[in-house]
């Protein structure tokens, strides 16, 4: 990849809309070159493989990610972990938001034999992770958490719920009840009994 010249957001735009329109499986350099009007070889002077272009959308993928799920730090600690787990299961809507899930559970298969799949998606995980984990901690220390709450057992048990959740939603097209869950789970097993 070059340097500043790259047109990033153009060559992003045209990933999500190919990934959206054919998938992984049969997404090639040209789908993405058509989709961002330009020829196959302008495509390849920016990234030289598809893998190397889709390591690079996962990137920027995970930049709206941190942007979209952060913790402000405003409000009571239950009220903000409410929020950030319904951020994270719950993305922005787009006609082809669908489809773009479907192609990124694709991504996520090629995670156990790419180590650069693996790694990208391990962020993910990681922010998620940290952010329930800092919420989880702050709670339990001013009260609004059970004390004896572990913020690290409960931020990774959280985060493979949320991550279960959307491969459930992808796989069986199926989501019902998990949002209502996790608000209970929330209520019923980390708010102190007079909160």
């Amino acid at each position: 990849m070059t340097g500043d010249d790259t047109p990033t957001d153009d060559i992003m735009c045209a990933t999500y809309r190919a990934l959206c329109r054919h998938g992984y499986a049969n997404l090639t350099m040209q789908d993405i070159a058509d989709e961002w009007s330009k020829s196959k070889a302008a495509l390849h002077y920016h990234y030289d493989t598809k893998r190397g272009l889709l390591l690079a959308f996962l990137d920027h993928l995970f930049d709206a990610y941190t942007d979209r799920v952060a913790d402000d730090g405003d409000g009571p600690p239950r009220e903000r972990l409410q929020t950030l787990l319904a951020d994270a299961l719950d993305p922005p809507r787009t006609d082809a938001s669908q489809e773009l899930r479907t192609a990124l559970f694709e991504v996520k298969a090629q995670a156990p034999h790419d180590d650069g799949f693996r790694e990208r998606l391990a962020r993910f995980d990681r922010y998620l992770h940290d952010e329930v984990r800092g919420i989880v901690t702050e709670g339990v220390e001013t009260g609004a958490f059970r004390a004896d709450i572990d913020p690290e057992t409960t931020a990774t048990l959280l985060v493979t719920l949320v991550n279960g959740a959307r491969s459930r939603r992808v796989a069986l097209d199926d989501e019902a009840g998990v949002p209502d869950a996790v608000r209970a789970f929330v209520d019923d097993h980390l708010v102190e009994a007079d909160e």
